[in-house]
C-alpha cells in the first residue's frame, strides 16, 4: 500500500489506536522541537498495527512523506544513529507517558508541511 495524500493517512491513523502515536510524537517535538520529519516519523509509526511491521508502514509513507521518514519508520541506521534511537527511546516512553498529547487533528499541518516539502523536493531530484 502506498499512501498519496495526508487525507489518506489521517484516515489511516484514526483507524489506528493513536494516542500512542500521539505521545510519541509530543515527546519528540520536546525534544526536537525543530525536527518535522522525526516528529512525523512518531506519529506514523502507529500505523503499522493496520499494514503490518514496521517495513509495511515506512513503504506506505515513503512516496508521501520522504527517504528520511522512510528511513526513520524502518528502523534503519546505524545502531548509533541519534534520530533512531531518539524514536526509539520515546516509542518506550509513551507506553507508561500519562500526560495529555493534544488531538490527531493537531498534527495535519504537521503532516502537510512535511508532505509539501517532500513534494517540491522530489520535483527537483
Amino acid at each position: 500500500m502506498e499512501l498519496r495524500s495526508v487525507e489518506e493517512l489521517m484516515d489511516l491513523l484514526y483507524a489506528c489506536r493513536h494516542q500512542r502515536a500521539l505521545r510519541t510524537a509530543a515527546l519528540l517535538r520536546r525534544g526536537r522541537p525543530a525536527d518535522k520529519e522525526l516528529q512525523v516519523a512518531g506519529l506514523v509509526h502507529g500505523i503499522e498495527e493496520l499494514l503490518g511491521p514496521a517495513d509495511g508502514a515506512a513503504h506506505a509513507v515513503r512516496h508521501l512523506l520522504g527517504e528520511r521518514v522512510y528511513h526513520l519508520v524502518r528502523g534503519d541506521g546505524a545502531p548509533a544513529d541519534d534520530d533512531v534511537l531518539r524514536l526509539r527511546q520515546a516509542g518506550e516512553e509513551s507506553r507508561t507517558a500519562g500526560f495529555d498529547a493534544g488531538v490527531l487533528e493537531d498534527w495535519r499541518t504537521v503532516l502537510e508541511l512535511v508532505a509539501a516539502r517532500n513534494s517540491r523536493l522530489g520535483a527537483v531530484d
